[in-house]
């Protein structure tokens, strides 16, 4: 009788620790939405007449590393915080340094970033890339304010 009694509690004690680490483990993930959230690069996009770019950081930090773009490629840990231009990654700067047809697809189709609503501003976004992005039945359309 002991025993089961015994028996009992360690599983009660198991139990209460798994579900612990499950608690521990959801408020690490909370807290860390930022670090998976989309980036809104418009810096000079609106004044170019092009929509903003828009960066899946979660699909590349799935991917990499931090230190593959903040440290070898030199990416400030600030949204907006880099001076990001067409001219730097035709270059091979900034995400020209694995955009460029044999590390990655390469720049050709500029809608693949420029994807964003316009006006949106440059930071981290927490929302869905859905809330960001214009749908593609509406992607050839001319948004007004003439950006495309």
């Amino acid at each position: 009788m002991l025993r089961r009694f015994l028996a009992k509690w360690r599983l009660a004690a198991a139990l209460l620790v798994v579900a612990v680490a499950g608690v521990l483990a959801t408020a690490e993930i909370n807290e860390a939405k930022a670090e998976y959230g989309d980036v809104v690069i418009n810096n000079y996009s609106d004044a170019a007449g092009m929509r903003p770019a828009v960066f899946p950081h979660w699909f590349h930090r799935i991917r990499f590393r931090c230190k593959v773009c903040h440290g070898d490629l030199g990416f400030q840990f600030k949204a907006g915080g880099n001076d990001i231009t067409m001219l730097k990654i035709f270059d091979g700067q900034f995400c020209g340094a694995c955009h460029n047809g044999q590390i990655a697809w390469s720049v050709e189709n500029c809608t693949l970033c420029h994807s964003g609503k316009p006006n949106t501003p440059t930071k981290v976004h927490n929302s869905t890339i859905d809330r960001l992005v214009t749908p593609p039945s509406k992607a050839g359309q001319t948004p007004a304010g003439g950006a495309k």
